[in-house]
């Protein structure tokens, strides 16, 4: 009777962790997935096609980040993008997701100066794109605006390290954190972040060692890029990570494809058929 309690008892649970893949990825299934010790899966995108890809091919969270403003619409920084660009593209990622969490940026300028400005940004992203989350830089600079949002019953995830928005005023892209000053209010900043009830956590290009500090330290799942390999999870740029962008080549990045090779030849390749008269051909005419 033992055997056959345990052997009903493993399927079911062999079933259950099976049809958690195909299920809605939920901030409950984030925090039993840092419980069991199972890494996290986060990729960036922007639009429709890239979110369906990304989604079937079973990433966990999808972030719709405001590095839009610099791989969709080429500016130099992220501060550029707006509000109702953010939105747009929010709207058409949801439209394509049906299993992985959706985090969307609060751009820069909607939430740093007023908590009453902060929550009218989230609300409408939640109401006119149909997320299920959104996210912010900083600690307790913009502590005020992560309580009012988590008041509204909106999921805050954060962000700590190098905070792209914040360019301008640290001047360089280089690893933040490395002095005990800037480690000490970062690990301050996690724990305020935490209390607060922020369900998740980014650290960007910060010291391994520092990472494990503050992984030590926090209960909720954190998700890294350039932060070494102790956290819960990670995620990188799709746009990155597939290789359109040969401009960008930091050292936590790994490159899975070389899109821009591809993509190149085949476009050259469709351009010399046309010219050749190649294309169409008797079989692709009506």
């Amino acid at each position: 009777m033992f055997v056959i309690n345990l052997f009903t008892l493993l399927l079911s649970k062999k079933l259950m962790i099976s049809q958690s893949k195909q299920d809605r990825v939920t901030i409950k299934v984030l925090e039993q997935m840092k419980s069991d010790g199972e890494k996290i899966s986060m990729l960036t995108a922007y639009d429709y096609s890239f979110a369906k890809i990304i989604d079937n091919a079973g990433v966990d969270i999808i972030l719709v980040g405001d590095s839009a403003s610099n791989v969709m619409a080429g500016h130099e920084t992220t501060l550029p993008i707006t509000l109702d660009q953010m939105i747009y593209h929010a709207s058409s990622v949801v439209r394509a997701v049906k299993r992985a969490l959706i985090v969307v940026d609060l751009p820069f300028g909607t939430y740093q100066a007023d908590s009453k400005v902060a929550l009218k940004s989230a609300i409408r992203i939640m109401k006119e794109s149909g997320a299920h989350a959104v996210k912010l830089e900083g600690g307790k600079l913009v502590e005020d605006s992560i309580e009012r949002i988590l008041k509204a019953g909106i999921p805050v995830m954060g962000h700590l390290g190098l905070t792209p928005q914040s360019i301008y005023k640290f001047g360089t892209y280089s690893v933040r954190a490395k002095e005990e000053k800037e480690a000490k209010i970062l690990i301050d900043d996690a724990l305020l972040i935490e209390k607060s009830g922020c369900f998740s956590l980014v650290l960007e290009k910060i010291p391994n060692i520092l990472s494990k500090k503050v992984s030590n330290k926090l209960k909720i799942p954190i998700i890294g890029i350039g932060a070494g390999s102790s956290l819960d999870g990670q995620v990188l740029v799709s746009h990155d990570m597939l290789g359109m962008n040969k401009d960008f080549s930091p050292r936590f990045l790994r490159r899975y494809l070389d899109l821009d090779s591809l993509i190149t030849n085949a476009v050259k390749k469709y351009s010399k058929d046309i010219k050749n008269g190649d294309f169409p051909n008797k079989e692709e005419q009506y």
